[in-house]
């Protein structure tokens, strides 16, 4: 608030109410009397600009200093944290997949060209695989109507009161999990995206709850708020990142350094190829009741089915 006799700011109590403003002015309210030192206002004004003259939390140089990386791990996760608690997000359901799988018909356009490219050019390698890569793409494309049935089944089924309601939450991005996202938006369920800040432009995908949308700029305070009241994690196909999180979440709850919680891997014919887990009790690098930590299905029937049965079965069910 300002001082109207000086345009100063007033300060404000502990209380946090605005101070009135003195009777007389301090007489650390005006500036050196240029009439004494004519140089006296310039050094002033000279001092006021310099950056050690900054407010801590005004320093966006300082906050980002190799010193301060502590206080912004915890800014990165008190944002997200009381703005979920605001909207009384107490519980989640997790999903990953992949970013590149659009919807279906997305994923024919791209094929459709894709073909069109190769017709221009028969002999091209590089147009070939560009078909072969759209032809698995489309495939694949299956699984965005699966999320998006998944994520309207949930929201259908949540009765909980407010303050206990279920959120569905993704990475933000497009894909997949635009897919879970969409369907928990055309239900009217609350859906959370993490995005991670990247060195190129990205957006958030639109059907997130506007306020229910953060993001983060360290992948590890992103990956404790994807577990923090996660009551379930689906992973679909996907690479790196999918992963990434499925394997970490494994490892905790292999290790107990995280209570259980029921994993769901959807699509068998991926999961399979892409991660041999017979080959790895084989090979004694995990243990056969490893392989109890998660399940692999197909529908979002059966993934709604499996993570319910996994809480019913532990008396505390998830859904009314």
């Amino acid at each position: 608030m300002p001082n109207p006799s000086s345009g100063m700011p007033i300060a404000d109590d502990p209380a946090g109410m605005p101070m009135e403003a003195p009777a007389e002015p301090f007489p650390w309210q005006s500036p050196k009397d240029p009439c004494d030192d004519c140089e006296a206002l310039e050094r002033v004004m000279a001092t006021m600009a310099r950056p050690s003259y900054r407010l801590a939390d005004h320093d966006v140089d300082f906050l980002q200093a190799d010193d301060t990386r502590g206080a912004r791990l915890q800014l990165d996760y008190l944002k997200a944290e009381q703005g979920l608690a605001a909207h009384g997000i107490a519980h989640t359901i997790v999903v990953f997949g992949s970013a590149r799988i659009p919807e279906p018909r997305a994923a024919r356009r791209r094929l459709d060209a894709a073909r069109e490219a190769l017709d221009l050019a028969p002999d091209d390698p590089a147009a070939r695989r560009a078909v072969a890569l759209a032809e698995r793409i489309a495939d694949n494309s299956r699984y965005y109507d699966v999320a998006r049935e998944f994520a309207a089944l949930v929201g259908r089924l949540d009765g909980r009161p407010h303050g206990e309601r279920i959120a569905m939450m993704t990475g933000g991005g497009p894909g997949l999990m635009e897919a879970a996202n969409r369907g928990a938006f055309q239900v009217g369920m609350q859906s959370v995206g993490l995005n991670i800040s990247l060195p190129y432009e990205q957006y958030p995908n639109p059907y997130i709850t506007p306020d229910l949308c953060f993001q983060f700029h360290y992948f590890g305070m992103r990956k404790l708020h994807f577990l923090y009241r996660a009551c379930a994690l689906v992973a679909f196909p996907g690479g790196f990142g999918t992963f990434d999180e499925v394997f970490e979440t494994l490892t905790l709850i292999q290790t107990r350094k995280i209570a259980p919680l029921p994993v769901v891997l959807v699509g068998r014919a991926f999961w399979s190829r892409a991660v041999d887990f017979d080959f790895l009790v084989a090979e004694g690098m995990i243990a056969g009741e490893d392989l109890e930590l998660f399940s692999v299905v197909e529908t979002a029937e059966e993934i709604q089915a499996r993570i319910a049965a996994w809480h019913e079965a532990r008396g505390a069910p998830l859904f009314p």
